[in-house]
């Protein structure tokens, strides 16, 4: 289960990668309810995204 919310938020952030706003707010919501391994790696996919998508930079702020 834990897996298929980690794979479920990957799927939102996606989808919600062109508002930098929206982007942001689920990025907010997916650390509050991922587990810590999750979050490790999620910031790394975010980086990748943010290497992408450089609009989306001020969101890696909720990984420190």
């Amino acid at each position: 289960m834990p897996r298929a919310m980690y794979s479920y938020t990957i799927k939102v952030l996606q989808s919600v990668s062109f508002d930098t706003d929206l982007f942001c707010r689920e990025v907010k919501k997916a650390i509050a309810y991922l587990l810590p391994h999750e979050r490790e790696e999620l910031k790394l996919w975010m980086r990748k995204m943010v290497f992408l998508n450089p609009h989306l930079g001020s969101c890696m702020v909720y990984f420190n």
